[in-house]
């Protein structure tokens, strides 16, 4: 099923169908396998200011550290990042995250295989950082500030997680507006992955992610919550990043440090409605979370 807001032409781009798909390959031999539980991506944040203070590494021992944890804990991909995209975060430049993350990268890949992600909006931070052993571009700007990314990707078989935001971190929470979210952010999306398609990256390798808590109000990221089996009729692979996030803390009251039961509660209700990863701080819950989901949706 296709939503006809974004009106993609299937002769040219077709996706591909999410309940069909069981692997996604990607550079070097590795894989993402889709076939059983839904998938948890580690965050691993090479950064000092990170919104939630127990995800963030001062060192890159730390960081790789953090991520060979996070592989113990089952966690199918871990997500490096060098910039907090954080509302109201400052642009980092590219020397400064290259330099916090390429160590990172390079030392975890010589201890690990596990598939890594990097959270970038900066051509020059991906080129790098595939070259470094990465095999997926987490693009918070879904190609807009890069172009060239997409290009990049389809060069090197890597896989592309495109997200939905409205503004950019500085000011992305100053009163953003919609007039129906769910339709809005799911026609955004179906455009962006017709132009990873046309620079070259397959269906097949292209991600989504509604991008809760990006230039959103609470209401517009309950809809999306709500609402997510649209992204997922699309037929991509889905991610939902919701772990501790600002609106889980409208609703309980907590601060970021106590927001894990709430965190779960998202989750859970994202997978319910089909998302295939979960992007969590927390890694063990998240795979237990994952699994449960899974033995319970596979009774007969």
């Amino acid at each position: 099923m296709r939503l006809g807001a974004a009106r993609l032409r299937e002769a040219a781009f077709s996706p591909i169908i999410s309940n069909m798909m069981e692997t996604m390959d990607l550079p070097n031999g590795r894989t993402l396998d889709f076939s059983r539980a839904p998938l948890v991506m580690a965050i691993v944040n090479c950064t000092e200011d990170s919104f939630y203070a127990g995800s963030r590494n001062a060192s890159a021992e730390a960081a790789v550290e953090c991520a060979l944890a996070a592989e113990r804990a089952g966690a199918a991909i871990v997500d490096f990042g060098a910039e907090s995209t954080r509302p109201g975060a400052a642009y980092v430049a590219v020397d400064e995250e290259l330099s916090r993350l390429l160590p990172v990268v390079e030392g975890f890949r010589k201890r690990s295989r596990l598939p890594v992600s990097i959270d970038t909006r900066k051509f020059a931070v991906a080129r790098r950082a595939l070259e470094a052993g990465a095999d997926i571009i987490n693009d918070v700007s879904a190609l807009e500030d890069s172009p060239e990314i997409g290009a990049l990707c389809a060069e090197r078989g890597a896989s592309l997680v495109l997200m939905h935001k409205k503004g950019v971190p500085q000011d992305m929470q100053d009163k953003p507006y919609y007039d129906d979210v769910v339709a809005e952010v799911v026609a955004y999306l179906a455009a962006a992955a017709e132009r990873a398609q046309t620079a070259g990256i397959p269906a097949r390798r292209i991600i989504l992610d509604p991008g809760i808590g990006f230039g959103k109000r609470l209401q517009d990221n309950l809809d999306l919550l709500a609402h997510f089996d649209k992204l997922v009729a699309l037929g991509y692979p889905t991610l939902m990043a919701l772990s501790r996030k600002a609106f889980i803390g409208k609703i309980t009251g907590r601060d970021t440090d106590a927001r894990l039961a709430g965190t779960m509660a998202a989750n859970a209700y994202a997978l319910f409605k089909g998302a295939h990863i979960i992007r969590a701080h927390d890694v063990g819950e998240a795979v237990d979370l994952a699994n449960v989901f899974y033995a319970i949706r596979g009774r007969p």
